[in-house]
């Protein structure tokens, strides 16, 4: 099986320059994403009163926009880049779910959703004035365990065609079987990629790479002192849990690639921070993408800072195109 520890990160190739790749490599990419999905509905209005019934400000909404969120972001992101990517999900047979399965088809995203009737569709509500989220609503119900065998059962049939597996864990039960789902497409011979979620990381034993943010991280390992002690840390999860490489993300900090048991730090490219929203995922998503195109992990993780320094300038959860990206190559 392949691996993206050994011989793919070379701390002499530099950290700081953008690594150009063609759109015709990236079109031979192949993603699967699994994992939670949602619509992040975004309300934009003016906030010019109190409310009489109570001190809180009324927004006049102006208007209303849709996007993918969750692993449908992911998704999103992937094939924005060009790469071909796949999504398994859970929806429900409501309105909403009719919406993201419009909007995955707009976006190129082949959409490979079990239908649930028992569930609602997870919606995530923001409420915007002058560029300021003022509130979020979240609706969401966990899968039943029969769409989620069914889920397990495309996983499989699906796996032989791609090249990159992307499990995007929200906690809203969609990645119920994530073990089962490492195991086959590393026995499988594919990458995987886990963007996880909560402190038990044993059931993504055996990935590829992982990509948790600080707060994830110290959950799992702890505060950690020093790099020296967070080196220390997390080579040792990595090697009790047969982690490959661990990516942490550190929002104005860059990042930081852990892997062959050193790190290397990848300072931030974001210029003007309007929305952190869906940067992690425009991370991920980079980089499998990257992958899946033959890039090495370092130059993958470039990439996809490159990327998240983008998606950071722009509110809500929007991808980041090709063009975007390599502007000089358009």
């Amino acid at each position: 099986m392949p691996s993206i520890e050994a011989n793919a990160v070379d701390p002499n190739a530099g950290a700081n320059n953008l690594r150009l790749i063609t759109r015709k490599q990236l079109a031979c990419s192949t993603v699967l994403v699994v994992g939670d999905v949602m619509l992040d509905r975004y309300w934009f209005g003016n906030v010019e009163r109190i409310s009489p019934e109570a001190p809180v400000p009324v927004v006049h909404v102006q208007r209303v926009e849709e996007r993918l969120g969750g692993a449908a972001n992911v998704a999103c992101n992937v094939a924005g880049l060009g790469a071909k990517a796949s999504l398994i999900c859970v929806i429900g047979h409501d309105e909403p779910g009719e919406r993201l399965m419009e909007l995955l088809a707009h976006s190129n995203v082949i959409a490979l959703a079990e239908r649930d009737s028992s569930i609602s569709t997870i919606i995530k509500l923001r409420v915007l004035s002058r560029q300021q989220q003022l509130l979020r609503v979240d609706f969401e119900e966990s899968p039943t365990k029969e769409i989620l065998l069914a889920g397990l059962a495309r996983f499989e049939a699906v796996l032989p065609q791609v090249a990159v597996v992307l499990l995007s864990d929200y906690a809203k039960g969609g990645l119920t079987h994530v073990s089962s789902m490492v195991s086959m497409a590393r026995a499988a011979g594919k990458h995987v990629l886990v963007d996880p979620k909560g402190s038990d990381w044993e059931r993504y034993r055996g990935a590829s790479l992982i990509t948790p943010n600080r707060a994830e991280l110290r959950e799992v390992i702890g505060r950690w002192k020093s790099e020296g002690d967070l080196l220390e840390r997390v080579t040792k999860l990595r090697s009790d849990l047969e982690i490959d490489a661990l990516l942490l993300t550190r929002s104005e900090e860059g990042m930081t690639l852990f892997a062959d048991d050193q790190s290397i730090h990848v300072p931030t490219a974001a210029r003007d921070v309007y929305d952190v929203s869906g940067a992690g995922d425009t991370v991920i998503g980079t980089v499998a993408a990257m992958l899946g195109a033959g890039l090495p992990l370092l130059d993958a993780v470039v990439n996809a800072n490159y990327a998240a320094g983008i998606v950071v300038g722009k509110v809500g959860t929007t991808p980041v195109s090709y063009d975007e990206l390599f502007p000089s190559s358009s």
